[in-house]
């Protein structure tokens, strides 16, 4: 198996740590943020411009491309790296937090969920097992265990059944796995319950998967509790396995993760906004629709080298976006991943010149936390 993950240096002043992730497809230098590309695709954006910005895994969703094309047809054509050219590393999600997110749709058993695709109506079962074999068919580097996945608010009881239920197909996902070369990385749930955290990271950790998320965050839970989870967890996870938290992914939000010893981030949220029109900056967030940037000739920002910032002024993608040219969704997504890539790798660096503290305080600085 070639997958591996080494600490190769920790901050002094926190819990942050350096690490390089070894997959058979690429090696990433963590902490590290993964773009999403739910269905194959970064939307808006080629692989070859996602790997030029740096990055080195990228995410796929199980449930996505199992509806839509077919992992059987993915498998057919050489599995999802060539059959969507990109040359990285691809972590897939499991499909829980998918199917957690269809609502009326789903019922959970223990024996998996059904749900009823939001395509066409069909009905499905999708089973530990069907998670394992769907991943393993897309040839992904990192599996994920199929999780029970519970919203904020919710009772303990409910939160407790939906922790154990985790662990049990886990346990589950791990004997359906055949082959050797995917890592799995089990997900600790327990909404915001410390004791259910531990209780849920322990049962999981007796499984010696290779690698460990967090899970069940950003479901609608206050920020100071998101916090919380992620201080109480990543202890429970011994240091020498990869720490994922799933979903998380506003600047500040992976800062705080950081600072508490997590590798691995992901999220929708630069692309999905640069879509919308906002803008992540080093000044703070800009939302280009506004009419204040009608007739300004200064790029979105100066210490940007992205080709939006080289090439063309706020007025110019303003007018893109008003006249709803799709160009003006490539050149902001494309912004958005420069600043997520840039803002991971400034991290690194602080880490290895142990000044993290310094730089997080610096980098919120000049920031509104408006990134909603």
């Amino acid at each position: 198996m070639v997958f591996n993950f080494q600490v190769v240096r920790k901050d002094a002043s926190s819990d942050a740590r350096l690490g390089i992730l070894t997959t058979s497809h690429a090696q990433i230098p963590t902490p590290a943020f993964m773009p999403v590309g739910t269905r194959g695709v970064v939307k808006t954006v080629s692989p070859e411009e996602v790997w030029g910005l740096g990055f080195r895994m990228i995410l796929a969703n199980a449930y996505h491309l199992y509806l839509r094309p077919g992992h059987e047809l993915v498998e057919r054509h050489g599995g999802l790296h060539r059959y969507m050219n990109w040359p990285g590393a691809i972590l897939t999600d499991s499909g829980g937090f998918q199917v957690f997110s269809l609502a009326g749709l789903r019922k959970v058993t223990e024996e998996g969920v059904e749900f009823q695709s939001h395509i066409d109506g069909s009905s499905h079962l999708f089973t530990p097992e069907k998670s394992v074999e769907v991943q393993e068919a897309i040839g992904s580097d990192i599996i994920m265990c199929l999780d029970d996945v519970k919203g904020y608010p919710v009772e303990r009881d409910l939160a407790l059944e939906a922790a154990q239920r985790t662990t049990r197909w886990a346990q589950r996902c791990l004997a359906a796995k055949k082959k050797v070369d995917p890592a799995i990385f089990g997900i600790v749930q327990g909404s915001v319950f410390c004791d259910l955290r531990k209780q849920s990271a322990e049962g999981l950790i007796c499984l010696e998967l290779d690698g460990y998320a967090i899970g069940g965050l950003s479901v609608g839970e206050p920020r100071e509790f998101m916090v919380e989870m992620i201080e109480a967890t990543v202890p429970l996870i011994p240091e020498r396995y990869p720490r994922y938290v799933m979903g998380v992914g506003k600047p500040r939000d992976i800062l705080d993760g950081v600072l508490r010893g997590v590798d691995l981030f992901d999220c929708v949220l630069p692309t999905r906004n640069a879509r919308n029109g906002m803008l992540f900056t080093s000044l703070g967030p800009l939302n280009i629709k506004n009419a204040r940037y009608r007739d300004d000739p200064r790029p979105v920002d100066p210490c940007c080298t992205c080709p939006l910032c080289r090439n063309y002024s706020r007025s110019y993608l303003r007018h893109l976006f008003l006249e709803k040219e799709i160009y003006c969704h490539r050149l902001s997504t494309i912004h958005n991943l420069c600043f997520y890539y840039r803002m991971m790798e400034d991290i690194r660096k602080a880490i290895e010149e142990s000044r993290l503290n310094n730089f997080c305080a610096q980098f919120l600085a000049g920031m509104e936390e408006t990134y909603d």
